[in-house]
């Protein structure tokens, strides 16, 4: 299967929205709506903090990529993280996930990154086993996180 990768526009809104919506669900996360769809216009409009990417397979959405942008002095200067990353589930097993990490991995070297991060859950094994195919190591750190609320 060769995919392709289409820039997400605002246009997209309604299915990138379902798509995190399915990814929530199998990743057991609370799934916020209003908040998600702020979130996806955010980024759509401002490319400084990242880009989205519509996964097609003869231009039929299968899935979508977000890639975030940052800065750290450990890893030497910008650097980036795969937010998100879903495909549909009878997309699966095919490759296009390998393919999609390739397809990300380019862009960061356009964009002149020097690490690219990604988390996964522990119990996800597959995803994990793709993940080491590809060269994401695991630093044996835990990643964790603060909600920071107004």
């Amino acid at each position: 299967m060769f995919p392709t990768y289409r820039a997400a526009q605002l246009s997209d809104l309604e299915i990138l929205l379902q798509f995190m919506q399915e990814l929530y669900a199998f990743d057991r996360l609370p799934f916020d709506c209003e908040g998600a769809c702020a979130a996806l216009e955010g980024i759509l409009q401002d490319s400084s903090l990242g880009e989205v990417w519509l996964i097609q397979l003869a231009e039929k959405p299968i899935g979508y990529v977000v890639l975030t942008l940052g800065y750290s002095l450990e890893f030497l200067g910008r650097d980036a993280f795969v937010d998100e990353l879903y495909i549909q589930a009878a997309y699966r097993r095919q490759g296009i996930g390998s393919k999609t990490l390739k397809f990300v991995e380019d862009r960061c070297k356009e964009l002149g990154v020097k690490a690219l991060h990604l988390e996964v859950e522990r119990e996800n094994t597959q995803a994990q086993a793709v993940y080491r195919k590809v060269g994401f190591e695991d630093h044996d750190r835990y990643l964790l996180t603060k909600w920071i609320k107004e």
